[in-house]
Parts: C-alpha cells; sequence; structure tokens
C-alpha cells in the first residue's frame, strides 16, 4: 500500500523522514523569479494580468479598453497595431492620446519595474508619452536584475538600442514616496502571456 501512495501521491512523505528545519543563519531561499516580480511589481502600483493563450489576452486587452472608454492609442509597433486590429482603435505616433500600447525589453524583479528600449519607445522621454499604458509581455522576458537584462539587450542585438530606460512607479498619485522622487510615473496594464 505505501507504493501506491507514494505513485498516486508524489508528495507523500514518509514517517520516517525527518522534516527539514532551516538554521537561522541561513539566508532566506530566494523566491522564483515570477512570484518575486508580481509581489514587487504590485507593492509598486502595477496592474498584472496573466493570460494562458492569445484569445485570453484580445479578451482582456478588450476589457481594459471598455473599462477605461479608450479608443485612441499611441503605438509604435506595427505587430501590435495588427495582433489587436479587431479593436478598431484609432493609433498615433505622438503622445496626444490616452494610453501608450506596446512591448518591453525585459520584466526586471528585483525591483517589479518594466525596461523599455528605443525599440519599444523610440527617442521618446517617458514623459512624452500618455499617463496609461498596456504593455504585452511574455513569461520568458522574466529576468532577475537590470544588469541581467541590458546584457540580454546587448547579446541579442547587433546594434545596442538607445534611450534604455525603466519604469517602476505606477502609483496613481504620482509616487509620493522620497525614493520615486523625479522618476515618471504611469498608470500600467501588464497582459503576461504563458509563452513558456
Amino acid at each position: 500500500m505505501g507504493l501506491f501512495k507514494k505513485i498516486l501521491k508524489p508528495n507523500f512523505k514518509s514517517e520516517k523522514e525527518p522534516e527539514q528545519v532551516q538554521s537561522k543563519f541561513m539566508p532566506e531561499p530566494k523566491p522564483p523569479t515570477d512570484e518575486f516580480f508580481m509581489k514587487n511589481f504590485k507593492e509598486n502600483g502595477g496592474k498584472f494580468l496573466y493570460c494562458e493563450n492569445k484569445e485570453e489576452v484580445l479578451s482582456v486587452f478588450g476589457n481594459i479598453l471598455d473599462e477605461n472608454a479608450w479608443e485612441k492609442s499611441c503605438c509604435f509597433d506595427e505587430n501590435l497595431k495588427s495582433f489587436f486590429s479587431q479593436y478598431n482603435l484609432e493609433y498615433t505616433t505622438n503622445g496626444d492620446a490616452p494610453v501608450f500600447l506596446s512591448t518591453c525589453e525585459y520584466l526586471v524583479a528585483n525591483i517589479g519595474g518594466v525596461l523599455f528600449s528605443s525599440n519599444q519607445i523610440k527617442e521618446k522621454k517617458l514623459y512624452e508619452l500618455p499617463s496609461s499604458f498596456i504593455i504585452l509581455a511574455k513569461t520568458s522576458q522574466l529576468i532577475d536584475t537590470i544588469g541581467e537584462g541590458l546584457r540580454g539587450i546587448k547579446s541579442k542585438q547587433e546594434k545596442i538600442p538607445t534611450n534604455i530606460t525603466t519604469i517602476k512607479n505606477f502609483d496613481e498619485e504620482g509616487g509620493s514616496h522620497f525614493l520615486n522622487y523625479g522618476s515618471t510615473s504611469k498608470n500600467l496594464y501588464l497582459l503576461l502571456l504563458e509563452d513558456l
């Protein structure tokens, strides 16, 4: 009977196995990158929406547009425009739209932020873009640190993009915390698509 319990319940522990106790002198175990990012991202005020497939992304995107009554978007990415073509959004390349639609380079777990480059925002400064962002990213873009993201950008492209920046403050009140002084705050929706 013990063999069947082990096969049917792989997490079954025998009474003979001692419980592992972690020493108080050992460092705390590091959480998985995705959990660490989600926790920090939400603490920064971001809106996190996990999607298992493209149909779910389209559905969630439509709900966001309806909730905010957005009919116009700033977008530089032709692939995103065709992906969301069923919504008949009016697209512009200047900051006069209520929302910015984009992808990103990476999602940085230790700061709960989003790493952008000129591939997404061209040569615009963050304050020149709309105050609300909808970002489509994939789970494979999750990384631990900004340094890891910079190495990733450098390794995957022949020409290193310019205008590399991060957003880590999504507080709609404008980030009253003194560590956020001088940073641009954005109302950000993150559509995270599972691709692993």
